[in-house]
């Protein structure tokens, strides 16, 4: 079992001052807006018929050093956290190019061990993280169409290039009398540009490229706490075999993210990397199911961690 330890007394309180909450109640862990740089999202530009809906509930299990906030007096715990995400996401026409806006929710239950000055302590949380909403338009190789542009154009794809945004809002559980909470306590932008090259009708070749912006938390323990940006690059070759039935290889790199604590700067710059795989396979016409996992491949600061899903994704 990884150890969870604190860093000596004297540095953490000239560090963190005020009220740390640690020894007198046991530790609340979830996947925060830090992790949502590390995601591997394939096929994040593909678009679909104007007025598409997607409804996607998802069951997701984590495993490993999932803190990937080293600005934390704490270096490695044991996780293991079961996750349930809710997102829709609808397609509509906007000047002309086809246009996504979506919406997700994230619940956690989770438990982490580790130890303490020696003494051994396990916690069980569960709640609500922060929600994200995701607006994204492809700007070129995917006008606004209907199904049968639609069809025209998944037998004879062209060059897709697109541009999102993605907002996190505070909405999650905090408590800033704790050092980790469920929700961060801070607005999180994350822009991004993206582009789907066909190599054959069957073969893609995606990759996106995206900077998260953190809001300042003025309410860490006392503190402020700032995180500088953190550049992430994914690339993803996917293979469609029938309609709705695809598979996708996922890498992704990212680097930055390193925190300042009331002006103090902590060496938890991160360069990281994880790979993984994606399947989607259709049940009955407007139902399909999503298998995925990834592992971390290089880790330089914290997210050495194991991730699965699986999804029940409804199309209407």
């Amino acid at each position: 079992m990884n150890r969870l330890k604190l860093l000596p007394a004297g540095p953490v309180s000239r560090r963190f001052p005020g009220s740390w909450g640690l020894r007198g109640s046991l530790w609340a862990i979830i996947l925060t807006a830090n992790v949502s740089a590390q995601e591997l999202v394939p096929r994040a530009f593909w678009p679909s018929p104007v007025g598409t809906n997607v409804l996607s509930l998802s069951y997701q299990h984590s495993q490993g050093d999932i803190i990937v906030d080293q600005s934390l007096p704490v270096t490695g715990v044991d996780s293991n956290i079961d996750y349930l995400q809710l997102s829709f996401q609808r397609t509509f026409d906007f000047a002309g190019r086809t246009t996504t806006f979506s919406a997700i929710q994230l619940a956690s239950d989770g438990t982490t061990t580790g130890t303490i000055d020696g003494e051994e302590v396990s916690r069980r949380t569960v709640g609500l993280g922060d929600t994200t909403l995701r607006w994204a338009v492809n700007l070129m190789g995917a006008p606004a169409m209907d199904r049968k542009g639609f069809a025209a154009m998944r037998a004879n794809p062209e060059p897709i290039l697109g541009a999102s945004l993605s907002i996190t809002a505070p909405t999650g559980e905090y408590d800033e009398d704790r050092v980790i909470n469920l929700g961060g306590n801070r607005w999180v932008a994350k822009p991004g540009v993206g582009l789907i090259y066909p190599l054959s009708a069957r073969w893609l070749l995606e990759s996106e490229i995206s900077v998260a912006f953190f809001q300042d938390n003025d309410e860490f323990v006392g503190s402020t706490r700032e995180q500088e940006p953190i550049l992430n690059a994914q690339l993803h070759l996917i293979r469609r075999f029938d309609r709705g039935f695809w598979a996708a290889l996922d890498a992704n790199y990212y680097v930055g993210g390193r925190t300042h604590v009331d002006g103090l700067r902590n060496q938890d710059l991160q360069r990281n990397s994880r790979f993984g795989a994606t399947v989607v396979y259709p049940l009955v016409p407007g139902h399909a199911l999503r298998l995925s996992g990834s592992t971390g491949t290089v880790t330089e600061s914290g997210g050495d961690y194991e991730l699965f899903s699986l999804s029940w994704i409804h199309v209407f």
